[in-house]
């Protein structure tokens, strides 16, 4: 009963004791002017404007002209016309997230939208925009954290609070790659926000990829291909505000987000949109500085818990250096690299282990696992360097030691980078399958007596 009169108290308390309204002055594109507020408004605050023989529009401020306000809508402009009137929002944008959303589905609002009936509300807010922990406060990475995919856990092995970029092409397979690690990471909690999504396949990677088991212990923020600009960046911001609230629960979190790119060409409408000049490939200088604003909120806590975060980079005409790509490899602690030639000789995941790299390599690892794992990669790289001679029969057997070593482990090694979408592999197994493949022994005879 008490908590019950708090909650109505509280609710009474957020009532405005008097509510600014302004009038739709122009409509150009997606763009909405606003006039009568001006010295009410301030970028980033929210809006509802009352369009004719349609419910309230929300909409957001992202920048002033000649005396009026722009707004992007969160929805169609439709029905939007001179004299509208617009009432200003008072609350800030945040969620209030609890325990009980794992498990569901939501779009970038954070409203429901798996059928499943009321979403609960939790009793902490968290901001959409919050700011990345002061770097002298954050803790260091932890320990390392199995992925359940071999060919991640050995080459390019990742961190608990450690940010990778996913980088590929599209049908290459980051989909179904993303769908594993969300299955098979060692997290509490997994975050995935799919953002620009094509809507036909959100279902189809909710049931067959993602699963029952992997979306038990996930909330998945969804925002397709066709939803404004808005609800695009939205859906990010919001995916992770919900893993900033479990990570301060001191939860180890999992982020998954496909994809940055769509982010950042959300971004660049919003910023065309409001005047701002273009640059590299007609992204604006807002993308840039959004970037790192949002990926910084990953990593590890102030007291506990941490936020492992993948994020997929979606490169424009497979071409690596492009300026998204360029600017998160940048900021990110390493890149998972898919190739489409891999992927066309039917090799999946995949992972180009040479053009892939993880900043927290070699330090995460032991002598011994650093040793078997370069002496692997020099051996990919000799076939890699010579594989047009041998292919034509140009090179002959015998003229150097080396090559003749990696042509006889290829075909094993290759074996090993695959793996299928049903099958898990944990860190130690991985390496003891390479250590096998080139009949080493595992774990050495040093390390067991170590370990003793």
């Amino acid at each position: 009963m008490a908590i019950a009169v708090e909650s109505l108290v509280e609710g009474i308390d957020q009532i405005p004791d008097f509510r600014l309204y302004g009038r739709v002055a122009g409509v150009m594109g997606m763009m909405i002017e606003l006039a009568g507020l001006n010295r009410e408004l301030t970028i980033g605050q929210r809006c509802n404007v009352m369009a004719r023989g349609r419910a309230a529009i929300p909409c957001e401020v992202v920048g002033f002209r000649q005396g009026r306000a722009l707004l992007l809508p969160f929805g169609s402009v439709e029905g939007i016309g001179l004299g509208c009137k617009a009432e200003l929002l008072k609350s800030d944008p945040v969620v209030w997230p609890c325990e009980a959303w794992l498990g569901r589905v939501l779009n970038a609002l954070g409203e429901p939208i798996d059928g499943k009936g009321p979403l609960p509300s939790g009793n902490m807010p968290c901001h959409l925009r919050r700011a990345p922990p002061p770097a002298h406060s954050r803790q260091r990475v932890g320990a390392k954290i199995d992925l359940g995919v071999r060919t991640i856990n050995a080459f390019t092995t990742c961190c608990r609070g450690q940010r990778m970029g996913i980088f590929s092409g599209s049908g290459v397979g980051k989909s179904v790659l993303l769908s594993m690690l969300a299955r098979y990471t060692a997290s509490d909690v997994n975050v995935i926000g799919l953002i620009g999504e094509r809507g036909r396949e959100v279902q189809e990677w909710l049931e067959d990829d993602l699963g029952a088991e992997g979306l038990a212990r996930s909330v998945v923020i969804v925002a397709t291909s066709d939803e404004a600009p808005l609800i695009r960046r939205q859906a990010a911001y919001l995916t992770l505000s919900v893993a900033e609230y479990f990570r301060d629960q001191n939860c180890d979190v999992l982020c998954l987000i496909d994809s940055i790119t769509r982010f950042a060409m959300a971004m660049r409408e919003i910023g065309l949109s409001a005047g701002e000049p273009p640059t590299s490939k007609g992204y604006t200088p807002s993308v840039f500085a959004q970037l790192p604003a949002l990926l910084e909120r990953a990593g590890p806590g102030v007291t506990g818990g941490s936020i492992t975060g993948l994020f997929t980079v979606l490169v424009e005409g497979d071409d690596h250096n492009e300026p998204i790509a360029d600017a998160v490899r940048g900021i990110l602690d390493g890149q998972i690299v898919l190739d489409r030639k891999i992927a066309q000789r039917n090799r999946y995941p995949a992972i180009d282990v040479l053009r892939s790299v993880s900043r927290t390599m070699p330090n995460c690892n032991s002598t011994a696992e650093n040793e078997l794992v370069d002496r692997a990669r020099a051996l990919l790289s000799t076939f890699e360097d010579m594989g047009d001679l041998i292919r034509i029969g140009a090179y002959k057997k015998g003229s150097d030691p080396m090559i003749d070593e990696a042509i006889r482990y290829q075909p094993d090694l290759e074996a090993f980078l695959s793996q299928g979408k049903g099958e898990r592999s944990d860190l130690e197994s991985g390496y003891a399958t390479i250590a096998n493949i080139l009949g080493l022994t595992w774990p050495p005879a040093d390390a067991q007596v170590a370990a003793e």
